[in-house]
């Protein structure tokens, strides 16, 4: 197994950091990393804004979820899908482009979220842990006037950053569903009941699993949950934009 498989396999999300920077020399080769990622038609369709005050990195924190880890992270990246600046490149071309649309964002937010993932991977090479925020989506209204948003940018992701305590390096990694229940070939078919139930038992690797349970417990917690509403309900306002 080469090095960078291992830590692909290796690499789980990090919550608690050692009290220590993360040296600029690193931190711009991290960023480089985002650079060279996979983006469509070479656009390069995000902007990275990097949080160095410290009283948005408090406020994040708290607009996030109320994720107080996330204002202690040395550094925290979020991850903008940007259909402002090739739209401005068009204008200042003199030229009368289409305003954006769905297409456009969905593009935008693989670029954004492709960059997010090689900043990632590259911070892990360097022993530095990292944990993605999803909460960046909600609350957009705050968010919007917080990062002084475009009506085309959209915050896709958030991603912090730090050194892992050694808690954290021992801690296990949580399990992931076997390759027969993530891989079909050529087409997409349901997983039925019984294959649904099998892939969830396997994962937990303990024969006293109880499905029903943990299902009902684990919906209750995320899918119906206040904060899988609001970010629905914010994608929407961020979606409507672009389908005006």
């Amino acid at each position: 197994m080469n090095q960078t498989i291992q830590e692909l396999n290796s690499r789980k999300s990090v919550r608690v950091y050692e009290n220590r920077l993360i040296p600029s020399e690193v931190k711009e080769q991290i960023l480089n990393a985002a650079f060279q990622a996979p983006t469509a038609g070479n656009q390069m369709l995000y902007t990275i804004l990097d949080i160095t005050d410290q009283g948005l990195k408090e406020r994040l924190s708290v607009t996030c979820d109320n994720q107080p880890f996330i204002a202690k992270a040395p550094l925290v990246l979020i991850f903008l899908a940007d259909c402002r600046k090739w739209l401005d490149a068009y204008c200042f071309a003199g030229l009368e482009p289409r305003e954006p649309g769905v297409g456009d964002l969905l593009l935008a937010c693989q670029d954004a979220i492709i960059a997010a993932q090689n900043a990632v991977v590259a911070a892990e090479s360097f022993g530095i842990g990292s944990c993605y925020i999803g909460d960046i989506l909600e609350d957009a209204e705050t968010h919007k006037a917080l990062l002084s948003l475009d009506e085309y940018v959209v915050p896709i992701t958030m991603v912090v950053f730090g050194y892992p305590t050694e808690q954290q390096k021992t801690r296990i990694k949580p399990q992931r569903f076997g390759r027969e229940f993530m891989v079909q070939e050529n087409t997409y078919s349901r997983l039925e009941d019984p294959e649904i139930k099998r892939m969830f038992k396997e994962r937990a690797q303990d024969d006293a699993f109880d499905y029903e349970d943990f299902i009902t417990k684990f919906c209750n917690r995320k899918y119906m949950s206040d904060f899988s509403m609001e970010m629905t309900r914010s994608a929407k306002m961020y979606l409507d934009r672009f389908s005006r």
